[in-house]
């Protein structure tokens, strides 16, 4: 099992990427949406030159806001950057898009979106599938160090349902997935992984498909629980963030919230049944994966972070990465709230990653 970190995209903070590498963590993972933080790529190339072994790319990138030539020109030029351990992260746009008052890419369109994006990833020509009249595309001028594919990008498709997984399946080099929150869920992904792969005629082979976990979390001191101070700074960003993402489902394709939500979920509607169509979706996101807005703070229990974010002591929270590992869970990446991203940096750190 590795650690890496999930990044709030910011211009000015690339010392928080350094001292991850210097800490031991494994990967960061720079996330596209632009109406809320930094751009990935221009964050990214900032860290490619002042890091030396940690892997670097998007968490996730967003098929709605760029067409694939462009994101497959960005990131071969962040790989020219740090040869060799640049990877892409993909998804649909949950939030990106949605916080642009537009909803995320449909499977078909997130499907076409990869069939072209694939081959431009390694150089090669490609059919744009997601144009009607289907022309051919290809990097004109890969040489003189514009871009780089001659070392691989891998591909980490996002998936969080059974149709996105196969997608993953089907053209990806890994797969981002929800955290499981048993070792035996592992395999229901795993199903659904490669159930898009065989209908493609592709043999997956476990050992060689990468799959990661996005979560908060945070390591309990003695008569700690989840509901504690320090815990909720720490993981109340993340377990808002799921809150707002229920909120999305349920307003605009009619979804059921997770039975979790069920002790907040009429005080949370009701809060926001004033806010106008126009601006709905600017208000549902506020705050987004980096800390909680003070009329959110009430909804931020012991429960929700519990049933949202990996809490425990740090024996729990290191035999439980061991057990997901056994399952083929290959890495887990860390998006701690924004004030106490350093605390959690080295303490997670310490007690865990050196464990593991």
């Amino acid at each position: 099992m590795e650690i890496g970190l999930c990044v709030a995209s910011h211009i000015g903070d690339i010392d928080y990427v350094v001292r991850a590498e210097a800490l031991g963590y494994a990967s960061a993972w720079m996330a596209d949406s632009q109406m809320i933080w930094s751009d990935c790529y221009a964050t990214l190339a900032l860290a490619a030159d002042r890091t030396e072994r940690i892997r670097l790319g998007t968490g996730v990138a967003v098929t709605g806001t760029r067409p694939a030539p462009v994101t497959a020109a960005a990131i071969a030029t962040i790989n020219a950057l740090a040869p060799g351990r640049t990877f892409l992260g993909l998804g649909a746009g949950n939030t990106a898009l949605r916080i642009m008052g537009r909803p995320p890419h449909r499977i078909g369109a997130f499907g076409n979106y990869l069939t072209t994006l694939r081959p431009l990833l390694r150089g090669a020509e490609a059919t744009d599938s997601t144009d009607p009249a289907h022309p051919l595309i290809r990097h004109l001028m890969p040489d003189q160090g514009f871009v780089n594919f001659e070392d691989p990008i891998p591909l980490y498709v996002s998936g969080f349902g059974p149709r996105s997984l196969g997608l993953a399946g089907q053209h990806g080099d890994g797969a981002v997935l929800a955290m499981p929150p048993h070792p035996k869920v592992m395999e229901t992904f795993w199903t659904a992984i490669e159930a898009g792969a065989e209908s493609v005629g592709r043999k997956l082979d476990r050992s060689q498909f990468r799959t990661t976990a996005l979560t908060a979390l945070s390591v309990l001191d003695p008569g700690q629980d989840a509901g504690s101070p320090r815990i909720r700074e720490e993981c109340g960003a993340m377990a808002m963030a799921n809150v707002h993402f229920a909120y999305d489902q349920w307003r605009q394709l009619g979804k059921e919230p997770p039975a979790s939500l069920a002790p907040i979920w009429d005080e949370y509607t009701e809060m926001l049944a004033g806010i106008s169509p126009e601006k709905i979706h600017q208000r549902v996101h506020a705050g987004h994966n980096c800390w909680v807005i003070p009329e959110e703070e009430r909804f931020v229990t012991g429960e929700l972070i519990e049933s949202s974010c990996t809490v425990g002591t740090a024996t729990d929270l290191v035999q439980r990465l061991r057990a997901l590992a056994s399952a083929k869970l290959d890495e887990i990446i860390l998006l701690p709230a924004f004030e106490p991203r350093y605390r959690v940096l080295e303490r997670v750190a310490r007690d865990v990653l050196s464990q593991l």
